[in-house]
C-alpha cells in the first residue's frame, strides 16, 4: 500500500491545490476508507469562495467535502461490525460522546449529539483555535471512526450514499416537525389535507419535500416556493411537490424599511395561500394556510413570510443558514402559537435515511435527478465548485447538486 495520498487543499479564496499527504494513521476503532463520491455543499462553496463561512474564518489549509461515501480498505483491530470491501456512507460529525447531549440518561434515540459543544465536523473550521480544522473528504483516503460509518445495502450506490448526508438534514428536520403526526389528521380530499410549505427549491429544500412525501405516504399536500421558476417547475414535474409558487422579486427596488419588508412578506404569504391545487369534484382549490413550513433559504423575507403563511398551532423549521440577525414579526407568531424550531445538521438520522434509500418507497421521488452535474478526479474540483455557484450550466440545465467522483 502506498504511504501517501492525494488531497484537494484550500489555501485561500478560490485557491485549491492538489497535494500529497501521509496515509492516515489507523486507530483501533477506525477504518480506512477510499472515498468514491462527494457532493458539494453550500457551506463548502462559502469556504471556497470567501475562505470563510459567515463568521467562521479558515486559519490553516483545509480540505473541503463532507457529503461522502466510499469503500473500506482496512480496519482497526477493535472493529467488528465492518470489514474491508464494505461500502459505506460517512457520517462526518465527531461529537465528544460523553456530555449530556451525546449521552443523555434516556434512550439512545434521544441523543442530540449534533449540537454537542465539542463537535468536530469534517470540512468545517469551527473548532479553531481550540482544535486544528477538521479535514474534509475531498481526498483519496480518510481514516474515520467505524461507529460513524453506515454500511450501504445492495441497490444503494455511492451517489446515493453521498446524498445520505443532506438527506439526513431533511430527515432530522421532518422528525423535529413531527411530520408523521400530520397523516392522522389528513383526509384523502385535497382540500382537507394537511399542507406543508418548503421555501427554497435547492437540494436541501427538495430533499425536505421528498422526505415529507415519503413520511406522509402522499397524504399531505407539499407546496414549494422559490424565486427561480425553473426550480419550482422541476419540483412539481418530478413529484417532489404538488404546487409551485414563484416568489416575486420587487420590480422597482427591494424593501428597505421594516414596514416595507413586512408588507412584501405578507404579499408572498398571500401568494402561497392562493396557489392552486388540483380541482376536487370540479371545484377550484387553493392552498390556504399551511401546517408546517420548512425555511431552507436563510433569507429574512422568507422567514417573515413563513410566519404569515403558517396556520395557528403550526411549526416553522429554520434550516437555512443566512443572515444571522433578522427582523421578525414575532407577535404574529406568538398570537398564533406558531413554533419556530431550529435545525442544525442531524442526529440518529443516517440509519433511517439508508433504510429509506433501500426501501423502494413509491412515494419517494427519484432522488438521482437531483445530481445534475458530475466531475471526476481531484484536479476537476475547482471547476466543480465554479459550477456549484451557478444557477444553470452552459447547456441551460439546472444546477442542483454537483457530485465529484474519485
Amino acid at each position: 500500500m502506498t504511504s501517501t495520498i492525494k488531497a484537494s487543499v484550500l489555501h485561500g479564496a478560490r485557491d485549491l491545490r492538489v497535494e500529497s499527504r501521509p496515509l492516515p494513521t489507523l486507530s483501533p476503532t477506525d477504518v480506512l476508507i477510499s472515498i468514491k463520491s462527494t457532493g458539494l455543499c453550500g457551506s463548502d462553496l462559502h469556504y471556497y469562495t470567501h475562505f470563510r463561512n459567515g463568521d467562521i474564518q479558515v486559519h490553516e489549509p483545509l480540505t473541503l467535502g463532507h457529503e461522502s461515501s466510499g469503500v473500506i480498505t482496512a480496519i482497526g483491530p477493535s472493529v467488528t461490525n465492518l470489514k474491508p470491501g464494505d461500502r459505506v456512507a460517512l457520517e462526518v460529525g465527531q461529537p465528544c460522546e460523553a456530555c449530556e447531549l451525546c449521552a443523555p440518561s434516556g434512550a439512545k434515540e434521544e441523543s442530540r449529539y449534533n449540537i454537542c459543544r465539542s463537535m468536530r465536523f469534517r470540512s468545517s473550521a469551527k473548532g479553531w483555535p481550540q482544535f486544528s480544522h477538521a479535514q474534509g473528504t475531498l481526498q483519496e483516503v480518510v481514516a474515520h471512526p467505524a461507529k460513524w460509518c453506515h454500511k450501504l445495502p445492495e441497490g444503494v450506490d455511492y451517489t446515493m450514499g453521498a446524498l445520505a448526508e443532506p438527506l439526513s438534514v431533511a430527515m432530522h428536520a421532518a422528525g423535529r416537525a413531527q411530520i408523521g403526526s400530520l397523516v392522522s389528521v389528513s383526509e384523502p380530499e385535497t382540500k382537507k389535507r394537511a399542507k406543508i410549505l418548503v421555501f427554497g427549491a435547492g437540494a436541501v429544500g427538495l430533499l425536505c419535500a421528498a422526505v415529507c412525501k415519503s413520511i406522509t405516504k402522499g397524504q399531505a399536500t407539499v407546496v414549494i416556493a422559490d424565486i427561480q421558476a425553473d426550480r419550482v417547475r422541476f419540483a412539481v414535474e418530478n413529484g417532489f411537490a404538488d404546487a409551485a409558487v414563484v416568489v416575486p422579486i420587487p420590480e422597482k427596488k427591494r424593501p428597505e424599511t421594516i414596514e416595507e419588508k413586512l408588507k412584501y412578506a405578507k404579499s408572498v404569504a398571500e401568494r402561497v395561500k392562493g396557489a392552486e391545487l388540483l380541482p376536487v369534484d370540479g371545484e377550484k382549490v387553493t392552498v390556504g394556510e399551511v401546517n408546517v413550513t420548512f425555511e431552507c433559504t436563510g433569507v429574512e423575507s422568507c422567514l417573515q413570510s413563513s410566519i404569515y403563511a403558517t396556520a395557528p398551532g403550526g411549526k416553522i423549521m429554520i434550516i437555512g443558514m443566512g443572515n444571522p440577525i433578522q427582523t421578525l414579526p414575532i407577535s404574529a407568531a406568538s398570537l398564533k402559537e406558531v413554533d419556530l424550531l431550529g435545525v442544525f445538521r442531524y442526529a440518529n438520522a443516517y440509519p433511517k435515511v439508508i433504510e429509506l434509500l433501500a426501501s423502494g418507497d413509491p412515494h419517494l421521488p427519484d432522488l438521482s435527478k437531483l445530481v445534475t452535474q458530475r466531475y471526476s478526479g481531484l484536479e476537476s474540483i475547482p471547476k466543480a465548485f465554479d459550477m456549484a455557484a451557478r444557477v444553470k450550466d452552459d447547456e441551460g440545465n439546472l444546477v442542483l447538486k454537483v457530485m465529484v467522483d474519485m
